[in-house]
């Protein structure tokens, strides 16, 4: 089993993502302040004092095997070189757009059944060598879904614990028009549903914890 040395605000994100516990849920679990839980997504390098050292402790050591196996796996992906892209190659980055409206955030579900096992996700798009993020987290939102938006806020960036991609993530608001499947080739449906029922659709072990937050925060 993986020991930490010292938990960081990253690493208990980890730890929550593992234990597939949203903010609420993992704080009742600690026995802390919501604030607490929110502070670590904000700032992955917090170092938490001494008590709450111990109280994470207790929770990667009494997570059930799965969980903790989780736990190892996200761990490794963090902990393994940010840069393994060959001399002279270009790392391939993705931008991905978290649109909400009202208490709707939207969702495409992809056709094909990859290596990754991913199918319903947000709207992304592959950023072009010398293409902006932002850019193209609009643009790949609108022509695959008919959905007009403007990013608000980065949310950060990593690489997904499943496809190994550099991905870049935006929280966009709802401009105009209506969610319609636009990319057949790739997608099978497009959908608005419920902030809080994200995790029914995406594994939460695999969403970014930064969305959770966005998404627990405005519900």
């Amino acid at each position: 089993m993986d020991v930490i040395e010292r938990w960081s605000g990253r690493y208990a994100c980890l730890l929550q993502s593992a234990l597939r516990l949203g903010n609420e849920q993992f704080a009742a679990h600690l026995g802390i302040a919501v604030r607490t839980v929110a502070a670590w997504h904000s700032d992955a390098s917090v170092v938490p004092r001494r008590e709450m050292q111990q109280l994470l402790d207790t929770a990667h050591e009494q997570a059930p095997e799965a969980a903790r196996q989780r736990f190892a796996l996200l761990l490794a992906k963090e902990r393994a070189p940010a840069d393994s892209t060959p001399p002279g190659a270009q790392a391939l980055r993705v931008a991905i757009a978290v649109v909400v409206r009202d208490s709707d955030v939207l969702l495409v579900c992809r056709r094909d059944d990859d290596a990754a096992g991913i199918r319903w996700q947000f709207p992304a798009g592959v950023i072009k060598p010398g293409g902006k993020a932002e850019i193209t987290t609009v643009r790949e939102t609108l022509d695959e879904t008919g959905i007009h938006c403007a990013v608000r806020q980065q949310l950060g960036n990593r690489l997904h614990p499943v496809t190994g991609v550099l991905c870049e993530y935006f929280l966009c608001e709802y401009l105009a028009g209506e969610a319609t499947n636009s990319d057949a080739v790739e997608n099978i449906d497009v959908m608005w549903v419920p902030r809080n029922s994200v995790p029914r659709f995406i594994p939460v072990d695999t969403i970014f914890p930064p969305i959770l937050a966005v998404l627990e925060e405005q519900t």
